[in-house]
């Protein structure tokens, strides 16, 4: 999976977040350290959504696939 990630520096902090998933931002003291706390937070919101969804999905025949889409 691919997504973007911005940062920013702010005042002492860098700011980091990723367009695509509302909720993933994080901050670190060096840029370095806000690119690992963002990895960290996508993995931990991807996996948590997965939780949730796995809970509420309705029980029955699924069809699974990956989408693939490209910039136009």
């Amino acid at each position: 999976m691919q997504f973007n990630a911005v940062y920013q520096k702010h005042g002492k902090w860098y700011l980091g977040w990723v367009e695509e998933i509302p909720g993933v931002n994080t901050q670190g003291k060096t840029l370095k350290e806000v690119k690992e706390n963002l990895k960290e937070a996508l993995f931990l919101v991807l996996e948590t959504n997965k939780i949730l969804l796995e809970k509420e999905r309705p029980r029955g025949r699924m069809i699974r696939e990956q989408i693939l889409l490209q910039n136009a």
